[in-house]
């Protein structure tokens, strides 16, 4: 399973787990908070109203006083409250009085006058001098059915003469708690609902950081370039820089080790043929020997410096991760330059150029990489083209790639030398001279269009020659 996925399924059961801990502890304790709220409201009105009823029943008319009109007339009231959304319109409460010994002496729903009370848990307790509560269901199989009673002792001239019990259905009050219930799930399903966002936000952003390593790691190990990547945190970042710190110190281990044997390989023959002429020089040789041996030894030298020259380009292309000096270039006018730069080898081959520019595609990258790029090419269609010939030379744009092509009208490449002609050292002997060129002309071209994010292409053209063709994104 991706680690992205682990660690969001992972957050999720942490989040999830604390979630449902808080939900189910807020809902157990909903519906016990509002009951105690109502008993302790209980508690008040019921001593208050022990304290209104103290003189009527000490009086002897508590059942037909001006207390049990007052009770008669707050039955018949409707509040018509609105509290927090649940409607309120009749009064839900039930008055019992007693004497001291517990019987009935008035009920505001006249319903037990008379009966024995000494026995009801509130009644017996405030007759005993404690306090007395209890809940009791009218109907022992629906719990919804539960009664709140509080009593209050009636207390006159110091001497205790009777109990007020005051009575309130809990279902009178089960619509704020199914309600309070009902807005912390809805608080706990929107905890969760934003909690995995976060956790998808999180987890998306770090796969997307890891993939970016990962990515930067295949693209090191397959040799191509690739920016080092930044974002995805301190770690990530200081990650990422390690990587990219190891693969440049392996790469320049391994680079200079293989470049000093490339080097020291086709400098070799140079100088062997450099050393063999200074030897006979000092032989004191003819004149015409002496000039031969002298050219020799100036050819010899031109393409070690060449070589040398193009080895340091070719480093430096290398080493690069992305082109320096951007720049909007026209391919038409990069074309244009190359050829005038070329002008003088073109004419002591007596070769023209035929042009054909199409497309407005503009590249970005850095100028002179792109012109040493393009003139190597040129410079390989001017050696193998026939004194006399033509260079077809072509610009166009396609699905957001610009190409640059250029074509000879010599023999072509031999088959078995199409697949190394882009490798470093490789070179083809020159129908002109017979020589070979540096072998770092093409690895050149292609390090170049790589760097830009292109690549580079030879064939052999259908109606002979060869084409050479550099493709680069268009900016």
């Amino acid at each position: 399973m991706n680690i992205s996925i682990r660690l969001f399924f992972g957050y999720f059961l942490i989040v999830g787990l604390a979630a449902w801990f808080v939900l189910n502890t807020v809902n157990r304790e909903t519906e016990p908070g509002i009951r105690q709220a109502t008993e302790e409201t209980l508690v008040d009105t019921a001593h208050v109203l022990a304290e209104m009823a103290a003189l009527e029943l000490s009086a002897g008319r508590i059942a037909h006083g001006p207390f049990a009109d007052a009770v008669r007339a707050a039955i018949r009231r409707s509040p018509r409250a609105d509290i927090s959304g649940v409607h309120k319109e009749s009064i839900d409460f039930r008055i019992v009085v007693t004497d001291p010994r517990g019987i009935v002496v008035y009920d505001s729903k006249q319903a037990a006058l008379g009966e024995d009370f000494s026995q009801w848990r509130d009644i017996a307790r405030v007759l005993r001098g404690e306090y007395g509560a209890r809940q009791t269901r009218e109907d022992p199989y629906d719990p919804t059915s539960t009664v709140m009673h509080v009593a209050a002792p009636i207390v006159w001239q110091g001497e205790l003469i009777g109990a007020l019990s005051l009575a309130k259905p809990m279902a009178s009050v089960a619509p704020y708690a199914e309600r309070a219930a009902r807005r912390v799930k809805e608080s706990g399903l929107l905890l969760l609902a934003a909690s995995a966002a976060i956790g998808l936000f999180f987890t998306g952003w770090l796969g997307w950081s890891i993939h970016r390593l990962r990515t930067y790691a295949r693209a090191v190990s397959e040799g191509r370039k690739a920016e080092v990547p930044t974002g995805g945190g301190r770690q990530l970042s200081e990650l990422a820089g390690a990587l990219a710190a190891m693969r440049e110190k392996l790469e320049g281990k391994q680079y200079v080790e293989r470049y000093v044997q490339n080097l020291a390989h086709e400098m070799k023959s140079p100088l062997t043929a450099v050393i063999g002429a200074a030897e006979i020089l000092e032989g004191d040789p003819p004149e015409t020997d002496r000039h031969r041996f002298a050219a020799s030894i100036a050819e010899q030298s031109r393409r070690l410096q060449a070589i040398i020259e193009r080895m340091l380009l070719l480093a430096r292309v290398e080493q690069l991760q992305s082109p320096e000096g951007l720049r909007l270039l026209a391919p038409d006018e990069l074309l244009a330059q190359c050829i005038a730069l070329r002008r003088q080898a073109l004419n002591g081959r007596r070769l023209t150029c035929a042009t054909q520019f199409t497309g407005q595609a503009r590249i970005r990258g850095d100028a002179f990489l792109l012109q040493q790029a393009v003139l190597n090419l040129l410079d390989n269609a001017i050696e193998f083209s026939p004194e006399g010939g033509q260079i077809d030379i072509s610009a166009s744009d396609a699905d957001g790639t610009v190409s640059l092509s250029i074509r000879d009208h010599g023999d072509g490449a031999p088959d078995y030398a199409l697949p190394q002609l882009f490798a470093r050292f490789y070179s083809l002997p020159r129908p002109a001279t017979g020589r070979k060129s540096t072998g770092l002309g093409l690895a050149l071209v292609r390090e170049v269009a790589r760097l830009h994010g292109g690549d580079a292409h030879f064939e052999n053209h259908p109606q002979g020659g060869g084409l050479a063709t550099l493709r680069l994104p268009a900016a």
